[in-house]
């Protein structure tokens, strides 16, 4: 049977106010006294470590987004569903659970709210948001990454990035300097895993060189040059190729734009944890939108932009023609998980804008507004000094006729039929090096 709706709170010990997790100590505690209560106690926090580009094993081929973590960096503690058990739910099913959210009219967002709650800001758009008339059976994650970064690291971070912005409105500036508040929000993903066996057919270009002779001009002359040209020798190709795909990660809410929590990637998935509630104590947590389905299917793209890529190395040679590939996909399974980031929204002449903050390694996206006034003011600047540039280099010329002749021009020699060529001095500056000059002609 699914889940019921739950209100989770956890009390202090000590004086009995509500405890919210602490991001990076695997710990809840009280805003109001400090009192520190464990989650569990010898876990491990998860460090606000970048992963290194030799840590990941997948990148899409198309955006160099990273894609998979070996297995290495797999939580063995997640258990994986088995996807046709997910694609096949049903009421009586132990994999959902009924929860009650905010829906978001601007950017469609899904909020997740306890019993107590009916309004809010949407934390994505800064947009007022209701409560949604009944409840949505959603799938139940099976796993959360904790927040790792504090309040105040996001936002330096944030604000690090903000002013580095170029010709950003003096409002967007302004911001970046004032210590607003931002929203801790865990976001949906979905991840997949799946092992392929792939039989393709293409063929496989090998480049050689052949001599040929052409027309060219050469010291005035039209003469046979040699010239080496590419060649591309083509044969057929055909065989088959395994992947095993681990943690394939889709996103699972179209409250912001996909570019952005690219962006935020790679994520260490090794530091994983069993869902529990009590990490999400003082955070929001997003429902996802987009259905497991839908994601199964963005997933398998991403698996075959890899597969393709896999293909050309099998295949060898210096170019490549795939013309038919046939993949077989066996022990597919799948996980919804939480991801943490730090959300900033605000509004700019009517219009919403958008900071993301990777509440694990402290990645920055976000829109990016544009200052009209300030990008008029670099273009007149511009202008103005090519203008100054442009007089300073013509108020050093002495135009005689059409020709132009520097004013202090060096000394000249003057040739004479009536005696030796004398230095005839066009400038007072004895330091000037003398120039010959064109002979003289007498009537």
């Amino acid at each position: 049977m699914p889940t019921p709706q739950i209100e989770h709170r956890y009390p202090c010990e000590s004086c009995g106010g509500s405890l919210q997790f602490a991001p990076g100590q695997d710990a809840l505690v009280c805003p109001y006294c400090g009192h520190l209560q464990r989650i569990s106690p010898g876990a491990a926090s998860a460090p606000a470590r970048q992963p290194e580009d030799r840590d990941l094993l997948l990148r899409d081929p198309a955006t160099g987004r990273a894609i998979q973590w070996d297995a290495g960096h797999k939580a063995p503690q997640l258990e994986e569903i088995p996807l046709e058990q997910g694609l096949r739910l049903d009421d009586r099913s132990d994999l959902t659970e009924t929860v009650r959210t905010l829906s978001c009219p601007n950017c469609g967002a899904k909020i997740e709210r306890g019993t107590d709650t009916h309004a809010g800001t949407c934390p994505f758009c800064a947009t007022p948001v209701v409560t949604d008339t009944g409840t949505t059976r959603l799938i139940k994650p099976q796993g959360v990454l904790p927040f790792v970064l504090t309040q105040d690291q996001a936002r330096a971070a944030l604000d690090a990035w903000l002013k580095g912005l170029w010709f950003a409105p003096n409002g967007l500036q302004q911001y970046a300097r004032k210590s607003r508040q931002m929203q801790g929000v865990y976001s949906p993903f979905w991840t997949f895993d799946a092992d392929t066996r792939t039989a393709y057919r293409g063929m496989r270009g090998d480049h050689y060189y052949e001599t040929v002779y052409v027309m060219q001009e050469v010291n005035g002359r039209m003469q046979r040059v040699p010239q080496q040209v590419v060649r591309t020798r083509w044969s057929p190709a055909a065989g088959r190729i395994a992947r095993a795909f681990n943690d394939v990660l889709v996103l699972a809410s179209t409250s912001l734009p996909r570019q952005y929590t690219d962006a935020l990637a790679p994520w260490d998935l090794s530091h994983l944890v069993a869902y529990d509630p009590r990490y999400l104590s003082g955070f929001q947590a997003e429902g996802y939108t987009v259905p497991l389905a839908d994601s199964h299917a963005i997933a398998r793209q991403e698996m075959a932009g890899v597969i393709a890529r896999d293909v050309r190395r099998d295949i060898g040679g210096d170019v490549q023609q795939i013309q038919a590939m046939d993949t077989d996909h066996s022990n597919e399974t799948f996980k919804h998980i939480l991801l943490p980031v730090w959300l900033a929204a605000y509004k700019y002449n009517g219009k919403s804008y958008r900071f993301v903050v990777n509440g694990q390694s402290g990645r920055v996206q976000g829109d990016r507004p544009w200052s009209v006034w300030k990008i008029a003011a670099a273009v007149i600047l511009a202008l103005i000094a090519a203008a100054v540039l442009l007089l300073a280099t013509d108020s050093g010329n002495i135009r005689i006729g059409s020709a132009a002749t520097p004013a202090f021009a060096p000394s000249v020699l003057h040739a004479s039929a009536h005696g030796p060529a004398a230095a005839v001095p066009r400038s007072r500056d004895p330091r000037l090096l003398s120039l010959p000059a064109p002979p003289a002609y007498h009537a």
